[in-house]
């Protein structure tokens, strides 16, 4: 017997008695579709999890801070400070010399007074960092957009901001648009207590949500070296000293989640105190993993049910085919072609469910994205989007069920090739 005569055989018999066969390939896909959304779901959420972590940018993210660290720095997520630290233009590009630093970002506060358009009074910091390197900073817009790179008048308000000023966080389109009056103070040398101020009037852009340091406002830099040149026009004094450092910090990527300890240490090396999420994350990956290890054996429970009905599905239609595999061994079939052509049954099966399984998989799972993302939001918690299917888990998923439905189909299929012809013609 030929593969294309098995073949024949194999979905003849199929069409033969569609319903039973169209309840074993609904078996086979809910099963494989649950296997398949699981999957999606837990990669999703492992991948956009962490990422959450960083707020919106890279996990890898480490923050630097222009102070000298103390020993137990390497041991702990935060910053743990001792005496300030000058952070330069030299002192960047050590850092950015170090193995697996992948970019330094530089960012300058500067202490300005606020006079938001709700009315009241606030003082604070507006954060300045380089606008174009906005992508790489752990930083989310949660409305509007950023400032343009080289504004003077643009700033994007953080939830900070919008805590001190009433206004819902679950609704930062409110605040676009609106202008607040920035005051830069400068003590000036003379009488105790004489101080002017630098004002210039800012147009709300944009909310986001930002774990680059404490600040209400994030600007592009050139507006923070203006507010810090004023500052240092003046004399100071021991309540308000004027900054020494070039710069109040520095945002370090990593080239992978993997090397931030290691570019951790060499920071340290260099006199500088690190933070980054980096036992934090280890954690939470531990806990993935435990709950993909939970899913993954909810799917394969559902998986193996799916497959037992193929096993029961080729065990009924060896007993209802005793005669024809009677025959075909009668006219010269052997046992390899009666294996064949119940294991191609088997193969139909599975790929038949598994394709309509996989579909239903990406189905689920995209809806399952759309909904935790909605609830997300409802409940001010944020933004982390589930949706986005890797191509290889549904291919997976399909090709994967064929082969396990022809391993299901295997014990029946033995059977039915050993079945001696004369038996099978005379029982039948």
């Amino acid at each position: 017997m030929r593969w294309n005569d098995a073949l024949t055989l194999a979905v003849r018999d199929l069409l033969r008695r569609r319903v039973r066969t169209a309840l074993t390939m609904l078996g086979v896909a809910l099963g494989s579709g649950l296997l398949v959304a699981l999957a999606i779901i837990t990669n999703a959420a492992d991948t956009k999890v962490i990422e959450h972590l960083g707020q919106g940018g890279p996990v890898s993210v480490i923050k630097v801070a222009d102070a000298r660290p103390r020993l137990n720095q390497l041991e702990s997520d935060n910053f743990e400070t001792d005496a300030p630290h000058d952070l330069t233009d030299a002192d960047l590009a050590a850092i950015r010399g170090a193995p697996h630093v992948g970019r330094v970002i530089p960012v300058l506060t500067s202490p300005v007074q606020e006079l938001p358009a709700q009315g009241g009074t606030f003082f604070d910091d507006i954060i300045g960092t380089d606008m174009t390197q906005a992508r790489s900073l752990p930083i989310t817009v949660l409305a509007g957009r950023l400032p343009a790179p080289a504004s003077m008048t643009e700033v994007a308000a953080t939830t900070d901001f919008l805590e001190k000023t009433h206004v819902d966080a679950s609704h930062p389109r409110s605040v676009l648009g609106e202008e607040v009056m920035l005051t830069t103070p400068r003590v000036e040398a003379g009488p105790p207590g004489l101080v002017h101020g630098r004002s210039y009037r800012a147009v709300v852009v944009g909310v986001v949500a930002q774990d680059v340091t404490d600040g209400d406002f994030v600007v592009p830099v050139a507006q923070a070296q203006a507010a810090r040149q004023w500052e240092l026009g003046g004399a100071g004094s021991r309540d308000f000293p004027l900054p020494t450092s070039p710069y109040s910090g520095a945002v370090v990527i990593a080239s992978s989640l993997a090397d931030v300890h290691d570019v951790r240490a060499e920071i340290f090396v260099l006199g500088y105190a690190t933070s980054a999420p980096e036992h934090l994350v280890a954690s939470v990956e531990q806990y993935l993993g435990i709950v993909n290890v939970v899913l993954g054996s909810i799917g394969s429970v559902a998986l193996a049910i799916a497959l037992l009905s193929i096993a029961n599905a080729l065990l009924a239609a060896l007993y209802e085919r005793r005669r024809e595999i009677g025959v075909v061994k009668a006219i010269g079939g052997r046992d390899r072609d009666v294996l064949r052509w119940f294991l191609l049954e088997a193969l139909g099966l599975g790929l038949a469910g598994g394709a309509a399984g996989a579909m239903a998989g990406i189905v689920i799972a995209e809806l399952i994205g759309l909904a935790v993302n909605q609830y997300l939001v409802a409940h001010s918690l944020g933004s982390l989007d589930l949706v986005g299917v890797p191509v290889l888990i549904p291919l997976a998923g399909w090709l994967g069920t064929g082969a396990l439905a022809v391993v299901a189909g295997g014990i029946p299929s033995l059977r039915a090739a050993q079945l001696p012809a004369r038996e099978a013609v005379v029982e039948a």
